[in-house]
């Protein structure tokens, strides 16, 4: 008998060992699914089997205490079967229809709350932010935490005229992705060097090669090899912070908050969409960011009020047009909001739809 193969630390891990004996048993024999409230969907098989899936919201930065209550939540009403998001919400696979209200019951008295499907604002994806990220220039994590203490509401109800998605960045590089609404910091002063300290921290070679617009190059100050900043071309994203830290580009004064709207990866109705600046300059505020957080209330609401069932966000733009953007929102319009860039034509014809 031949020996099976060994596993390797590459390639995609088998799901089958961990899936739920009812998706298991019914793999690719789906007859159809619906939403029965908002948070819970229902799938039904062929041969009659039904599972729900029921989604709740977590916090994106988890202690050993939360996951020990939601995992205890998972054994006594979802036999043990649990999977998370890529925007950090928690789904719980339910083969007992009976189990489904207990559940949700027992995710709201320890403080989860349920929703997130269909026309609702899911949960934020967000970048590391203070706690993992080596540049960054504010806390995303915080920025979440903030933002969903004031939309919660829609998570919980299903009242958009289509799914949004937000997405928070904090830094300009933008590991957020595009969203319906992005909040990405926004530096605007170029890196403050301490040239006495670059020799000695500093790999030279490789802070010049990680700068995107081949702004960094050698220099010599008082005798001392180090680097300068053509600050001509420098787009102040912060990329020569982590391999230099004498390269120093975080301010509390000179470091904002910027608000991009209408961003989609998907290609469901329409084709995939860039954000595009709307605000900028915003403060970075914390612990709260009231400021960024009413922008982003703003244009969600000013959405939910003008679009058509169905449009996503990029969709509605793009329908009444950005002049008529700007005037339901009451945001201001500058000459920064203009985009004259055209240097990506060549290198973003990567699909079917993303044509130039």
């Amino acid at each position: 008998m031949s020996q099976p193969r060994q596993p390797i630390e590459s390639g995609v891990p088998d799901p089958f060992p961990e899936m739920h004996p009812v998706m298991v048993k019914n793999y690719g024999q789906w007859a159809w699914h619906d939403r029965p409230r908002p948070g819970v969907l229902r799938h039904v098989a062929k041969s009659g089997d039904t599972i729900h899936t029921v989604k709740a919201g977590t916090q994106r930065q988890m202690d050993v205490y939360t996951v020990r209550t939601l995992c205890d939540i998972a054994d006594t009403y979802a036999d043990g079967h649990v999977r998370f998001t890529a925007r950090s919400n928690i789904e719980f696979m339910v083969a007992d229809p009976a189990k489904v209200d207990p559940l949700i019951g027992a995710l709201a008295e320890a403080g989860f709350p349920v929703g997130g499907t269909g026309n609702s604002v899911s949960m934020i994806s967000h970048t590391q932010g203070w706690l993992h990220c080596d540049i960054p220039g504010t806390d995303a994590s915080g920025v979440v935490k903030a933002l969903m203490d004031e939309l919660h509401q829609e998570f919980l109800h299903e009242r958009m005229p289509n799914k949004v998605k937000i997405t928070t960045s904090c830094c300009q590089i933008n590991c957020g992705g595009q969203g319906d609404i992005a909040i990405n910091v926004q530096h605007t002063k170029p890196p403050r060097i301490n040239h006495e300290l670059v020799s000695n921290m500093c790999e030279r070679p490789a802070v010049v090669a990680r700068c995107p617009v081949a702004a960094i190059r050698p220099a010599l100050v008082n005798g001392k090899p180090t680097l300068e900043v053509d600050e001509k071309k420098c787009v102040c994203c912060g990329a020569c912070y982590p391999p230099c830290p004498p390269m120093q580009i975080n301010d509390p004064v000179h470091t904002k908050l910027a608000i991009w709207v209408g961003g989609k990866h998907s290609s469901t109705r329409s084709r995939p969409m860039f954000h595009k600046l709307v605000a900028a300059g915003l403060p970075n505020n914390p612990p709260r960011w009231p400021e960024a957080a009413e922008v982003v209330k703003t244009i969600l609401y000013a959405y939910q009020a003008d679009a058509r069932p169905w449009e996503r966000m990029g969709e509605w733009v793009e329908r009444i047009g950005w002049p008529r953007f700007f005037e339901k929102t009451g945001l201001p319009f500058t000459k920064y909001h203009i985009d004259t860039w055209r240097g990506a034509r060549a290198s973003l014809n990567t699909s079917a739809q993303v044509r130039f």
